[in-house]
C-alpha cells in the first residue's frame, strides 16, 4: 500500500512546492479583474513559435495522415480509449477536492466503459446518461485556493498557467493503475493519449490552422481563447465569456 501511494506522494509535495514558486510573483488583481497576467511573454512567444514549428512540420502532417488512414469511427474509438484510462486519475482528483460524488462517477464511467464498452474502446456510458465526470490536478489545486499564476507557454503543450503547469506534471503520477506492479497501463497511457491528441488536431484541422496560421497573432488568440475557456471550467468566469474556437473570427491576413 505504502508502495502505491509513494510516487503521488511526492509528486503532490514537489507539485505544491513548484506552484508556491511559480505563483510566488503573481499580481493578485489580475485573476480578479479577469486581466490577462502575462509578465513572461517574450518566452511564450518564443516557444509559441516552437511549438507552431513543431505543429507545422511534424503532428500537423502527422495528425492528417492518420485520420487520412483510419476510419472516423476508429479515430474516435481511440479517443474513447485515452479517455477511460484517465477516469481513475479523474477519480483520485475529485477526491482530493474532496468531491465524493465526482469520484463515484469518474469510478462508474470507467467500470461501465471497460467492462460493456471493449476495455474502454466503446462509450456505452454516456449512452446510459451518465453524468459526465472530467477534472485535473489543476482544478484540484484551484480548490485548494491556489491562485491561477502567470501564463505560460509549454513546449509541446500550448498554453497553460503556472498554475496548470504544475498540474500537467502531477497528473503525470495520479493515476492509480499506474502504480501497479507488472501493469501494462503504465506503458500504454502516454501512446493512448498521442493517438488521441492526433486525432483531435486531424479532426478539427480547419479549426486550429486558422487559429494558429490565419490569425494576425495566434499567439495572442490562443492565450485568449485558453484563459477564457478555462476559467469559464472553473467557474471563475460565467457563460458569457466562453470562447468557441469553431465559430471565432480570427482577423485573418
Amino acid at each position: 500500500m505504502i508502495a502505491l501511494l509513494k510516487k503521488p506522494l511526492v509528486a503532490l509535495v514537489l507539485g505544491t512546492a513548484l506552484l508556491t514558486s511559480a505563483c510566488a510573483t503573481q499580481d493578485p488583481a489580475a485573476q480578479a479583474t479577469g486581466e490577462i497576467f502575462d509578465p513572461y511573454e517574450g518566452t511564450n512567444r518564443s516557444v509559441h513559435q516552437f511549438n507552431k514549428g513543431l505543429d507545422r512540420y511534424a503532428f500537423r502532417p502527422a495528425s492528417k495522415g492518420y485520420v487520412a488512414v483510419v476510419p472516423p469511427d476508429m479515430v474516435t474509438a481511440f479517443g474513447n480509449f485515452a479517455e477511460n484510462l484517465s477516469k481513475p486519475s479523474d477519480a483520485v482528483n475529485y477526491l482530493l477536492q474532496g468531491n465524493i460524488k465526482g469520484a463515484g462517477q469518474a469510478l462508474g464511467r470507467f467500470a461501465v466503459n471497460t467492462v460493456f464498452g471493449i476495455g474502454g474502446l466503446g462509450d456505452p456510458a454516456s449512452d446510459f446518461k451518465m453524468a459526465e465526470a472530467r477534472t485535473d490536478f489543476g482544478e484540484t489545486l484551484h480548490v485548494w485556493g491556489a491562485g491561477e499564476g502567470a501564463y505560460v507557454e509549454l513546449p509541446g503543450f500550448g498554453p497553460s498557467t503556472t498554475r496548470d503547469a504544475v498540474g500537467i506534471f502531477v497528473d503525470f503520477f495520479t493515476n492509480p493503475l499506474s502504480q501497479l506492479e507488472s501493469n501494462p497501463i503504465e506503458d500504454i497511457e502516454l501512446p493512448a493519449k498521442v493517438v488521441d491528441q492526433l486525432g483531435n488536431r486531424g479532426t478539427y484541422s480547419e479549426t486550429i490552422d486558422s487559429i494558429l496560421y490565419d490569425s494576425a497573432d495566434s499567439y495572442a488568440q490562443g492565450r485568449q481563447i485558453y484563459l477564457q475557456n478555462r476559467r469559464f471550467e472553473l467557474g471563475q468566469q460565467d457563460a458569457s465569456a466562453e470562447i468557441d474556437p469553431f465559430e471565432l473570427d480570427t482577423g485573418g491576413f
